[in-house]
């Protein structure tokens, strides 16, 4: 499978609430949010392994609800992989919306097919307002 078609299986695995799946395409010892500056974002937190992946996973879905999550489009070269998406979401916590139009997904292959690094490049701002409840 390309790069691309396993980024388009892995967001329709997201859709359909299907972790096992996503991390099962992840690189054992996968970089997760590589890049991020410090911030009070709990799902946009640096993370290493399937394991830290998996946490990324619990900490997303457990405080935040989606009301719409829209893969727009997906761009390719070589073994990397950027993906657009579209969505509206809330915290939990605070009942703060986050709207995201064009969030970039960065997703980089290694030789085996597998991710091996991955981060958004998100409105932390607005990410971390709805958070803390601003």
């Amino acid at each position: 499978m390309s790069p691309i078609e396993t980024v388009r299986n892995l967001y329709a695995a997201f859709g359909r609430g299907d972790v096992p799946a996503i991390l099962a395409s992840l690189a054992e010892d996968v970089e997760w949010e590589y890049g991020q500056p410090p911030n009070p974002v709990p799902w946009l937190q640096p993370r290493r392994g399937r394991a830290g992946a998996a946490g990324f996973f619990d900490v997303l879905l457990s405080q935040v609800e989606f009301h719409r999550f829209e893969p727009t489009r997906q761009l390719t070269d070589g073994s990397l992989v950027v993906g657009l998406v579209d969505f509206e979401a809330t915290v939990r916590k605070t009942g703060r919306k986050v709207v995201e139009v064009d969030e970039i997904h960065l997703f980089h292959f290694d030789d085996a097919g597998l991710v091996r690094r991955f981060a958004h490049r998100a409105d932390t701002l607005q990410h971390a307002n709805a958070f803390l409840g601003r």
